[in-house]
């Protein structure tokens, strides 16, 4: 392999290890925002949106197959955003 396909290969591997870790953080801040909304005796939304959203990350299954992680870190945008919104006293 020449130099070219190293450089290629390498920038894959940094762009798919960055997707990762994006939605694994994104992962960890649904958790917490859940645990602390239900300690503050908040409502937390609808119980399908959280495990909804975590079984679609830790199942192998995708609606988008892509090597990257992009329509993982979507729904999990979504359902954090969602669990927010729920108890937002404004709305």
């Amino acid at each position: 392999m020449d130099t070219n396909t190293w450089i290629l290969v390498l920038a894959v591997a940094a762009v798919l290890a960055v997707a990762l870790g994006a939605a694994v953080v994104l992962l960890v801040r649904l958790v917490r925002t859940r645990r602390e909304l239900r300690r503050a005796g908040l409502p937390t939304g609808p119980r399908w949106v959280f495990w909804g959203a975590v079984a679609y990350v830790v199942l192998p299954t995708d609606l988008m197959p892509d090597p990257a992680y992009f329509d993982d870190i979507a729904v999990l945008l979504l359902a954090l955003r969602s669990m927010r919104a729920s108890s937002d006293p404004l709305r």
